[in-house]
């Protein structure tokens, strides 16, 4: 037991480290991706942080298994670099023994993150669509150009000749009201202030010295003139306010979890069970219409020949475009049903890689015997490199209805799996030894330091 807390602890560090390193390098591509819709449209730092936590669920997917692989191998190039491993198998400890621990934590780790998928994740994005969607409909704050009219409140055009941005002041005010149908306000003023209601839905004029001309659309002849000293104008400010979409909106397939996705597979499955019977049917309409036709193709027919061909011929243009529509039909189908079921298998395949890269992790640092960041990323990369063009690949292919979800999805588990146990029995036997020292440069000092590892590793 004394040896299992040991390399767990081995393990634990290294994989927080990861943990914190990978999560940061893809909130920063997020937050750069995103840049553009957030900035200048005066959301709160509270908006900001609920973005950034609703896709932190789906960054915490990725992340953990990769973290595995990178704590998994530089625990074991630890241990193999301090001849740790070599001693432990002298006093009659495999391999096999000493992958207990990590086994035991990756299993764990896949338990958890697949509840996680099917409980947390799915709200998670679903909040955070809900949240982008509302943030990208949202306008930028006003914004006023001295001499230049604008037209960002709605039913209003705004002129103000001379603007202090620090205290909002505007001077030789020019306003154009459309508010009312039956009636154009022009009303001018010597200064104003306009701000913002506490709830922000509402824009706020206070004018002072100026003049109302009120002229009616129906009657010409209608003039008014009125003047004021102090005059306040209310406009509409939804447009520049933030409100977040409540709760019962339509759900995507990855924002539902695995028994949802399931029951509505299943039951469009149900409807294109019959769709692919009366295909058949059609197809069957098809070729004796066809025969028809080739029947009834020479030169000179009789009355009700003539009748027949002309049957046949139109029989055949109808089966032709009835097979058209109801391939369509099946093949959206069917291909909605596809991504239901890769999502489903999602669920489980990327949870269970935290098992594979134990597997390939374990044997991996136990071969290159170096416990430092210079040898863990450069081979973490490698590996990790190689899951993802099998994950995305399948997916894509089975999309596409060109391999099954199951195939598409464990495929990578599958390759990388059985390499893991190959490599494992392996460096059991201690029949494969390689030099992945040159690895080392190719990882910044910094990196290094952050992961414990030493820099000469």
């Amino acid at each position: 037991m004394i040896i299992y807390r040991y390399i767990f602890r081995n393990l634990l560090f290294p994989f927080l480290g990861a943990i914190f390193v990978l999560t940061a390098v893809l909130l920063l591509q997020f937050l750069m991706k995103f840049a553009d819709n957030l900035v200048g449209k005066g959301l709160s730092i509270f908006v900001i942080i609920k973005l950034v936590v609703y896709n932190l669920a789906w960054m915490f997917v990725l992340v953990v298994p990769m973290a595995v692989l990178v704590a998994t191998i530089m625990a074991f190039g630890t241990m193999g670099q301090n001849n740790e491993i070599a001693i432990l198998k002298a006093s009659g400890v495999s391999l096999y023994k000493l992958m207990i621990p990590p086994v035991a934590f990756a299993v764990l780790l896949c338990y958890s993150l697949i509840q996680f998928n099917n409980h947390v994740y799915p709200d998670a994005n679903h909040a955070a669509r809900l949240l982008m969607v509302d943030i990208s409909k949202q306008k930028p704050t006003l914004s006023l150009i001295p001499g230049v009219f604008s037209q960002e409140v709605e039913n209003y055009s705004i002129l103000a000749r001379g603007i202090n941005p620090e205290t909002n002041d505007l001077t030789n005010l020019t306003i154009y009201d459309y508010s009312s149908i039956e009636k154009v306000n022009i009303i001018t003023a010597r200064k104003g202030k306009i701000y913002f209601a506490k709830e922000h839905d509402k824009i706020i004029m206070d004018l002072e010295k100026g003049q109302i001309h009120e002229a009616e659309t129906r009657d010409k002849s209608v003039y008014r003139i009125l003047k004021f000293d102090k005059h306040k104008i209310v406009m509409n400010g939804d447009k520049f306010s933030f409100k977040q979409t409540g709760p019962g909106e339509p759900r995507s397939n990855r924002e539902l979890g695995a028994a949802e996705l399931v029951v509505i597979a299943d039951s469009l499955n149900r409807e294109v069970i019959p769709m692919k019977e009366n295909f058949s049917n059609l197809i069957n309409n098809y070729f004796f219409a066809d025969s028809l036709m080739f029947n009834n193709s020479r030169a000179t027919y009789s009355k009700m020949e003539r009748f027949l061909f002309f049957r046949a011929e139109d029989m055949l243009k109808s089966a032709r475009n009835s097979l058209r529509v109801s391939l369509a039909d099946i093949s959206f189908r069917q291909k909605n049903i596809n991504n239901f079921w890769v999502e489903i298998h999602k669920k489980y395949s990327i949870p269970f890689a935290c098992i594979v890269f134990v597997l390939v992790g374990a044997p991996l640092g136990a071969i290159a015997r170096k416990g430092g960041m210079g040898v863990a990323a450069p081979l973490s990369l490698i590996f990790i490199f190689i899951y993802w063009a099998f994950l995305i690949g399948g997916e894509k292919l089975a999309d596409r209805g060109l391999l099954s979800p199951l195939w598409g999805m464990w495929s990578a588990n599958v390759v990388l799996g059985v390499l893991g146990v190959f490599m494992t029995i392996q460096s059991a036997r201690e029949r494969i030894t390689l030099d992945f020292s040159r690895f080392q440069r190719l990882v910044p000092k910094s990196i290094k330091k952050l992961f414990g590892g030493n820099e000469d590793n």
